[in-house]
């Protein structure tokens, strides 16, 4: 089976590393499968040939020989549907980890974006002083309901899959502001996840593709 997956060809220093490609290079690695990746640029992303297969213009695409597909949270799926390294193969166990990547996208993510969004792209405006508070306590109240959910477990459920995985990816993005930090069960979660092997492949493939095309 070939795998295509669409990647940036480069981004700004502040976004590498975490463009959501990396979530599903991370899924094919932990499940061993190869996959080709196909690097795009603002011009392709605008074509009428990529928004027939990515409407939104974004990244991840994926295809393989039996689906085509977008939606980095979808595609972890998919993927984990193949592979016992990513979910357990009964229906229960499938089903909970469906759940953890829709949290994880649903539930959690939305606010923290709201918050990254404040402080890097809004930052130094004079209305954020009075927005930022909001949106941290509503994150905070999140972040507090899956501390609780985590305890001193090592992994959201009896061991890593998908659900994991995603909600590392989410939660990573929080690290620089020191927000993680407040949770300290949360930012164990998010560095025991990190450092699996497979998370360290997928990162160094994706930051590869923006070396090798910096701009001069």
């Amino acid at each position: 089976m070939t795998i295509h997956v669409t990647a940036f060809r480069w981004v700004p220093p502040f976004a590498q590393g975490y463009v959501k490609d990396l979530r599903v290079r991370w899924a094919l690695e932990e499940a061993g499968l190869p996959y080709e990746a196909t690097l795009i640029d603002g011009d392709i992303q605008a074509s009428p040939g990529y928004r027939a297969q990515q409407p939104f213009g974004q990244v991840p695409a994926y295809r393989d020989d039996e689906v085509e597909m977008f939606e980095s949270g979808a595609i972890v799926l998919h993927i984990a549907a193949k592979s016992e390294a990513l979910s357990p193969s009964d229906a229960a166990g499938r089903a909970r980890v469906s759940t953890w990547v829709l949290a994880a996208l649903n539930s959690i993510e939305p606010y923290v974006d709201n918050l990254v969004l404040l402080d890097v792209f809004h930052a130094g405006e004079a209305w954020i002083e009075e927005r930022r508070p909001q949106a941290q306590d509503m994150l905070n109240g999140r972040l507090t309901a899956l501390s609780a959910w985590l305890g001193d477990k090592d992994y959201l459920e009896d061991r890593f899959t998908a659900g994991d995985l995603m909600m590392t990816t989410v939660l990573r993005a929080l690290v620089e502001s020191g927000v993680l930090a407040r949770f300290p069960n949360l930012d164990a979660h998010r560095r025991r996840c990190e450092a699996r092997p497979a998370f360290g492949r997928a990162m160094e493939a994706q930051l590869q593709a923006y070396r090798e095309n910096a701009p001069a």
